[in-house]
């Protein structure tokens, strides 16, 4: 990479300006940042990685040779809950933290592959992920580990961006969304695990050679470290699918589906699963649009309205 000029996704910048003051002193520090982690850490900082929405990820190779991809974190706090997380997993379930400093929001971790989403169908990518899901909630939480009311702070994000960007979607597509968070709302902390928090395909990276804790040939990116019941990261991984419920005749009867095969491989509720997933597909449609994404965000709220118009 040329540290003159470190390439951000436009997601992640936009992400980066709506922090404010300091988050345009970190895109502006960007470069500076870059030459310092690859003189402490002796490495040589490459090409950016496709993909990054909130951080800036580019690949490197160390002193010794060592494939690794650094990543250097937007200044938005969820910096502690992922190394955190990667720190105690120690590869199980999740790339290998290979180090990191908080100072400096930075994470070099091992070199993967490509994406689930890229090698396997939807039925074998459930699984996939269902079997990762189930190791990462085995790491043992921290002390640091946080908790809030993940459907309230939904219901409140869908409720305001909705306004706020003029109404893009249908009312009941948001009515739905907004009737189930209030249904999920008031969970206790003892229902909960330590959640991965965005467990899509595509945060899902096949491992370059079998090795322990990655049994499955593939491994978690980008924990984002709270904690939340075990329905709610199912729910996001159902939230995904949005090519193939536009192209299905039935896009209701897929999805469920899609859902039922989740809760049984996980012994979850299914119903619980297919309310967090409807919050997180309408939820994250707005969001990539409120962050400038509209191609990512429409086919989210194209889907919700698929759904509750069949659901």
């Amino acid at each position: 990479m040329d540290p003159t000029s470190p390439s951000l996704s436009p997601m992640a910048r936009n992400k980066a300006l709506s922090l404010g003051a300091r988050g345009r002193a970190w895109v502006d520090g960007l470069p500076s940042l870059v030459r310092t982690v690859e003189d402490a850490w002796n490495l040589r900082i490459g090409a950016p990685l496709a993909g990054g929405t909130a951080a800036c990820v580019a690949s490197g190779v160390t002193a010794s040779g060592e494939e690794v991809v650094v990543k250097l974190a937007l200044p938005d706090g969820g910096f502690e809950g992922q190394a955190r997380t990667l720190r105690v997993a120690q590869g199980r379930g999740y790339v290998r933290l290979l180090r990191y400093d908080s100072g400096w929001q930075a994470l070099l971790l091992e070199r993967l592959g490509e994406p689930l989403e890229r090698l396997a169908g939807p039925e074998q990518q459930l699984d996939v992920l269902a079997a990762l899901l189930q190791q990462a909630w085995s790491v043992p939480p921290g002390p640091t580990e946080t908790f809030d009311d993940k459907a309230r702070s939904l219901y409140e994000l869908v409720d305001r961006l909705w306004h706020e960007l003029g109404r893009p979607c249908p009312e009941p597509v948001v009515a739905r969304a907004l009737a189930g968070a209030r249904q999920l709302e008031g969970f206790a902390v003892e229902e909960c695990v330590p959640a991965h928090g965005d467990p899509h395909p595509g945060n899902a990276l096949r491992v370059r050679s079998p090795r322990a804790g990655a049994g499955t040939g593939y491994v978690l990116i980008d924990p984002e470290g709270f904690l939340a019941p075990a329905a709610y990261d199912l729910g996001v991984v159902l939230r995904e699918w949005n090519e193939q419920l536009l192209a299905a005749v039935e896009p209701a009867r897929v999805a469920r589906a899609y859902c039922a095969r989740l809760a049984a491989a996980t012994g979850q509720d299914e119903a619980a699963v297919w309310e967090w997933g409807y919050l997180e597909r309408v939820s994250t449609g707005l969001y990539c649009l409120a962050h400038g994404a509209p191609e990512a965000g429409m086919p989210f709220l194209k889907t919700a309205a698929l759904l509750v118009r069949e659901g």
